[in-house]
């Protein structure tokens, strides 16, 4: 297993890839529609989303965190 030191990171590199397949999945397919090569264009487009969006949410996430936390109530 891996130790819980890395989670944060953990957290930010599934959160980021998952979210970066999707979101350039829809505007691959919205953009070449169902073409040949589609699955190729996706999987250049996602590395490059992954590339950026690991990152940032390393820096945002915690950030986001604390925002929440100021935001919702101690109850």
């Amino acid at each position: 297993m891996i130790p819980k030191k890395y989670g944060p990171v953990l957290f930010s590199l599934l959160l980021s890839g998952t979210m970066s397949l999707l979101v350039s999945g829809i505007a691959t397919l919205r953009a070449a529609g169902l073409a040949d090569g589609v699955l190729t264009i996706w999987m250049s487009a996602w590395i490059t989303a992954w590339l950026i969006a690991f990152p940032t949410v390393m820096v945002v996430a915690p950030l986001t965190q604390k925002i929440v936390g100021g935001l919702i109530t101690k109850a």
